[in-house]
């Protein structure tokens, strides 16, 4: 039987390799070793040798084309041998590629154990685990791979907060004894966004790689579930589910104000794709993505106001931690509002004209809006699910009022953030593929805020904790007394850990400081392992770290703190 010669998976980062040059054609014997094609990637060339003896029967792909790893591209079998045969009787149809429309179309009826809607966090995952698994899985995507997290959200902005972080170490450098002779810079917006962009397509280049790497078809269009609990994609094609997952994400969130269709009122999304740095922004919501971009436009020049309903921002994070982030944005430059109620934005031509009620307006070149995300919930078609205020409602399974769906991710709105929507694919999958048997757990997910400095928790806040325990133990370690920390030079902030007073069982963990998001998955784990303040200061930990601010806490929760001045 014929011999595939396949694009190389040249190291864990290549996604895709371009053919130079093929040193053999079709017809040409081959001897296994012989070197038959050259390549090249975004990182090296190389030569490729033959790993079969024989005749080149076919070449599927030419000089000069990119061709995704994993992907055929030849063959190589006995003379008369007939690759015709051998291509049909491939299952997967030809890839699609950056670009395409049409879908892929199986030699075969269209039918699959699971076809997942949504190729972000909760789909792909959700796909990839049930092939895993053994199932027979097709996925339906409208856009990009990846979903909200990795082009519009998480990624790109942590690509910002980078160059904010690295332009606060300019700044800096002087204290520390690095005279730079010339400590001007400018923002090339251009190279930034070729940054960002050039981050985002490896990930989601990546994604597309290992859904085929796993053998899931993809296709490429709207998928929704008709009345018969099949998906269509486009309104045209019916793919056959014996189970589906509607795993459609979010969009942006908008407010009835009178002007927000202004177009110099940015969504998230938008922001993302602009080259042009606002003289002045004001950032309506003092959310986690208003902060985070507030915060990376402050860093590029903007003069930045932030306009917040709540009486605080990021209101779902400790009041303390809180109250500390606030103050150090403020240190840095940006203006914040809170409770404040915004009746009307007025386009003058030159400005945006914000008003506020009971207050002055705020005048501003661009504004953003930040509001959060709501779910995306194109894919329902015509099926009638149980809904909860515009959310898709799931059981501890991840299946929805109609058996045989199940709806992972933001879509059911229980926590969203990319990191749950994983846990929920896997969820969804493996309770699809072998009957409802795994539960999701949301007590030990992290949340993180990637401001500077990042913001992170776990668990219950202190006033939560209250509510429901009465008395609690509350320890709490500043970064001012941590070593790594004051060495840093990036001593704001603190660790604060809430326990049960009978047992010592964690019940939640705040950090605000330097590597707060790293240090709070150390929480997660300690959390879903149910270890106790009393095992956690059993642990050595190394010296001088930042995280020893969590073993701190702990002690002091138990009031054996060593390097915290004694209580009175």
């Amino acid at each position: 039987m014929a011999h595939e010669i396949i694009m190389p998976k040249a190291g864990i980062d290549m996604t895709e390799g371009q053919i130079v040059k093929w040193l053999k054609k079709e017809g040409d014997t081959v001897t296994e070793g012989e070197i038959i094609l050259e390549i090249m990637t975004d990182k090296t060339s190389m030569e490729i040798e033959a790993e079969a003896s024989g005749v080149l029967l076919k070449i599927l792909r030419k000089d000069g084309e990119t061709v995704p790893v994993t992907e055929v591209i030849g063959y190589i079998g006995q003379k008369g041998e007939n690759v015709d045969d051998i291509q049909e009787e491939e299952e997967v149809a030809p890839p699609v590629h950056e670009g395409d429309e049409k879908p892929m179309i199986r030699m075969e009826e269209n039918s699959y154990n699971i076809v997942v809607i949504g190729g972000g966090p909760a789909g792909y995952v959700a796909a990839i685990k049930a092939a895993q698994l053994g199932a027979k899985v097709a996925i339906v995507e409208k856009g990009t791979f990846g979903g909200t997290c990795l082009n519009v959200g998480c990624i790109p902005t942590k690509t910002y907060l980078k160059n904010s972080e690295i332009i606060e170490g300019i700044e800096h450098a002087a204290s520390r004894g690095i005279i730079l002779e010339n400590a001007k810079y400018t923002i090339d917006m251009d190279k930034v966004m070729s940054f960002k962009n050039n981050v985002v397509k490896k990930l989601t280049n990546g994604v597309v790689s290992l859904l085929k790497s796993n053998g899931v078809d993809i296709y490429k269009g709207v998928g929704k579930i008709n009345k018969n609990n099949n998906v269509v994609v486009d309104d045209k094609q019916i793919i056959k589910a014996d189970k589906i997952i509607l795993a459609g994400g979010s969009k942006v969130n908008k407010i009835k104000i009178p002007g927000i269709e202004s177009p110099k009122v940015f969504t998230s999304d938008d922001i993302l794709s602009t080259t042009e740095i606002p003289e002045t922004l004001a950032v309506i919501g003092g959310g986690v993505v208003g902060i985070e971009l507030g915060q990376s436009f402050a860093s590029f020049g903007s003069k930045v106001v932030v306009i917040e309903m709540m009486d605080r921002i990021i209101p779902m994070v400790d009041h303390e931690a809180s109250e500390v982030l606030e103050k150090t944005l403020k240190k840095k430059g940006m203006e914040i509002l809170t409770s404040a109620k915004i009746t009307e934005i007025i386009d003058k031509d030159d400005k945006l004209e914000i008003k506020i009620e009971g207050r002055d307006s705020v005048f501003a070149d661009k504004a953003l809006l930040a509001i959060g995300r709501i779910p995306d919930i194109e894919g329902i078609g015509e099926v009638k699910f149980e809904m909860e205020r515009g959310k898709i409602k799931v059981d501890k399974y991840m299946e929805t009022s109609v058996k045989g769906i199940y709806a992972p991710g933001d879509v059911n709105g229980l926590w969203m953030l990319a990191h749950v929507a994983f846990r929920m694919g896997e969820v969804a999958a493996e309770n699809a593929v072998k009957g409802n048997h795994r539960e999701i757990k949301l007590h030990s997910s992290p949340s993180v805020v990637y401001t500077l400095p990042e913001v992170a928790m776990v668990g219950l806040t202190e006033e939560k904790a209250r509510e429901k325990y009465g008395d609690v133990r509350v320890g709490k370690f500043q970064f001012a007394a941590n070593g790594r920390a004051l060495a840093s030079g990036e001593n704001v902030g603190f660790a604060k850990v809430i326990a049960d007073t009978r047992f010592g069982e964690i019940l939640g963990v705040h950090i605000i400081g330097p590597t707060a998001a790293e240090i709070i998955n150390q929480a997660a784990l300690i959390m879903e392992m149910e270890i106790t303040v009393d095992e956690v200061i059993k642990t050595i930990y190394g010296h001088p770290t930042y995280s020893e601010a969590l073993f701190e806490a702990c002690a002091d929760a138990l009031g054996e703190a060593v390097h915290i001045p004694k209580r009175k």
